[in-house]
């Protein structure tokens, strides 16, 4: 990790923190071998948002779908989610992507309001089976990347955002004052190659 990306790791922690610590009871933790989101079971005690190592972009993700999960969802360990480890079957993998679309396209906005790269992932390396993907980590299924520029584009066209994901891109906006991540020309399908 660089320390320009550190930094900015830094600042979006202390961003969400501000944000959301007091009026969601949640806090963004790093360091962990896992990414997960741990409800709290006492009111004294915030909810846990963690994300793997201290990698930027797994805290981003992270966000994404805690900024998505309904009030339901985040009064259950990892919101509830469904989750197949690495080695899929064509069928599952068609399911995990169905479900990844919303949050990653989201984590792109997020990326582009803090001028992080984004790279979307099929989180399924090892499976020999399905495309290009699984024998190259870089290479994610076209038809995956095409619904996340849709899903972008929906979102900075409409506005129409979950509202907390709203909030956290309005306060990357400011943190890092980026250009505007609603602007179409960011979600293209050649900048996912």
């Amino acid at each position: 990790m660089t320390n320009s990306e550190q930094y900015r790791l830094q600042m979006i922690i202390q961003l969400f923190d501000s944000l959301f610590l007091d009026c969601e009871n949640t806090q963004l933790i790093g360091g962990a071998d896992e990414p997960l989101y741990i409800p709290s079971i006492s009111k004294n005690k915030p909810h846990q948002l963690l994300f793997r190592e201290n990698f930027l972009s797994s805290a981003l993700h992270e966000i994404a779908h805690w900024c998505i999960a309904g009030k339901k969802r985040r009064l259950q360990q990892d919101f509830g989610y469904w989750y197949e480890p690495d080695g899929r079957t064509v069928v599952q993998q068609a399911h995990f992507e169905s479900v990844e679309v919303k949050p990653q396209a989201l984590e792109w906005l997020f990326s582009n309001a803090c001028g992080q790269k984004f790279t979307p992932s099929s989180d399924n390396l090892s499976a020999d089976n399905l495309n290009a993907s699984a024998q190259d980590p870089k290479a994610v299924d076209k038809a995956f990347n095409q619904a996340l520029v849709k899903q972008a584009t929906h979102w900075c066209q409409t506005k129409q955002l979950p509202p907390r994901a709203k909030l956290f891109i309005d306060g990357l906006k400011k943190q890092f004052d980026s250009a505007d991540p609603f602007n179409l020309e960011y979600y293209q399908l050649s900048y996912l190659d």
